[in-house]
């Protein structure tokens, strides 16, 4: 995933983007960087690791040296960016949030097309933001090379470009992602995180829709390709990656997942004596479990953050597994010999909640009930990178399928989805045996679109229903 902030400003910029930016660090985990412009100096920009500390420990002493009335800043779970780009459309920085699955077909095209090159990464991966760049210049002005990136690229791509005339802002085609924009008496700002502006003292404007363009700077912002009628936002925004307080086209984060905790409640027949969530993504859904069947809620296991915060997590698997457990400090008394029923936002690999109820168990518990507020995921993400997965068996749910079904390339994943089918009935027994858990209950896709309140049409789904 990954998250931007931006700002126009008819003062000094950086402190706004600093702290904006800073507000997207739950969103990724390996890169960060600001850009900014000034008449003056012309562009600036730095870029950090932050793999090993937090966003504002990077950039502390950068802060006090930027200087600008217009900047791009992002928070990055691979790529280095916002890049510096110096082209037929002049010097502009861009960064991007999304993800290209057609990368190798749009770079042959280029190679066929002309002379061109491209820096590869560690890993020898090309930089996506940079490819994004390469698509843009092959038109003769930037909103309709914008357009062409989006119409080309096949995924997802929300794209921001800070240009000495303004900030150009373009959604992704189906509106997957958000972009909210804030305004205060001296300019504007875009943000992911429709938050991210208030203690700044910006008052929201309005969300760009879905394939739309517009300029910001310090004076208003200007539509420069209109919105599509078609969206498809990404529904496990308000499940797990959107931040309490933020909301996406109207619908709160915080209050969908109190009342994705209702409906699991309201079909429930288990009896714990307490309701926990996994912090922090869980608690919300378990709070509203807990007020609408009256079973206490508590926090039998706390989550230390002084010095392990979102941004500290290796992008080795085995390692983030290792340090997620040792965030997780048990409150005993609240375990010893209580039947708990621990509500996650998800299970996709399945790693980190069977160590999580073994630790439990550990610790004096007399049974774990597990309630993820999803479905069950089937199908890996083909437009965010929610997930570190780089094959669809990294999922628990298509190991159980392979295992129990034996001609894996032939079964039907669609049965596997329908909650009342014996087929999805023996993979959710399976999983729940395997992950030691005392039963298992998923949320019913049917009910969670319903917790989100908007048009199913406007959702997405994929990953668990396989429907584009």
């Amino acid at each position: 995933m990954g998250g931007f902030f931006g700002v126009t400003s008819k003062q000094d910029c950086v402190f706004d983007l600093y702290f904006g930016t800073d507000y997207h660090s739950h969103l990724g985990t390996r890169r960060a960087g600001m850009a900014v412009y000034s008449k003056d100096d012309g562009f600036d920009r730095a870029i950090h690791n932050i793999e090993n500390a937090p966003f504002r420990t990077k950039f502390d002493k950068d802060v006090n040296k930027m200087h600008g009335y217009m900047g791009i800043g992002c928070i990055s779970d691979y790529e280095p960016q916002p890049l510096i780009v110096r082209s037929h459309h002049g010097t502009y920085a861009i960064m991007t949030v999304g993800k290209i699955n057609n990368t190798d077909e749009i770079i042959k095209q280029m190679f066929d097309s002309g002379h061109t090159h491209f820096l590869e990464m560690s890993g020898g991966d090309i930089n996506a933001t940079e490819l994004v760049a390469a698509i843009i210049n092959q038109k003769e002005h930037l909103v309709e090379g914008i357009q062409h990136a989006q119409d080309v690229i096949d995924g997802s791509m929300t794209i921001v470009l800070l240009t000495p005339k303004g900030i150009y802002a373009a959604r992704d085609k189906m509106g997957r992602t958000p972009v909210a924009v804030g305004k205060k008496d001296d300019g504007y700002c875009i943000s992911f995180e429709s938050f991210a502006y208030l203690n700044l003292g910006y008052v929201a404007d309005r969300e760009l829709g879905p394939g739309e363009i517009v300029i910001l700077t310090p004076e208003g912002i200007q539509t420069l390709a209109k919105p599509g009628e078609d969206m498809k936002i990404c529904t496990f925004l308000w499940v797990y990656y959107g931040y309490p307080s933020s909301s996406y086209e109207g619908i709160s984060v915080e209050e969908m997942r109190y009342e994705c905790g209702k409906k699991l409640a309201q079909r429930d027949d288990a009896t714990p004596d307490r309701v926990a969530g996994v912090p922090d993504s869980g608690i919300a859904h378990a709070i509203g479990y807990a007020n609408e069947s009256g079973i206490p809620f508590s926090r039998p296991f706390i989550k230390y953050t002084p010095t392990w915060p979102r941004s500290f997590m290796p992008t080795i698997q085995s390692k983030r597994n290792l340090i997620a457990k040792m965030k997780l400090i048990p409150v005993h008394e609240l375990i010893q010999d209580k039947s708990l029923l621990l509500i996650d936002d998800s299970i996709v690999r399945g790693t980190q909640l069977r160590e999580t109820t073994e630790f439990l168990y550990q610790s004096g518990a007399k049974e774990v009930h597990v309630r993820p507020a999803c479905p069950p995921i089937l199908y890996g993400c083909k437009y965010l990178n929610f997930s570190r997965s780089t094959s669809e068996m990294d999922l628990i749910t298509r190991r159980i399928i392979e295992q129990i079904s034996g001609d894996y390339k032939n079964v039907h994943l669609e049965k596997f989805s329908n909650p009342d089918s014996p087929e999805y009935q023996g993979m959710i027994d399976e999983i729940c045996k395997q992950l030691n858990f005392t039963s298992l209950r998923y949320h019913r896709l049917d009910d969670m679109i319903e917790s989100v309140g908007l048009d199913p049409k406007k959702l997405c789904t994929y990953c668990w229903d396989g429907k584009e």
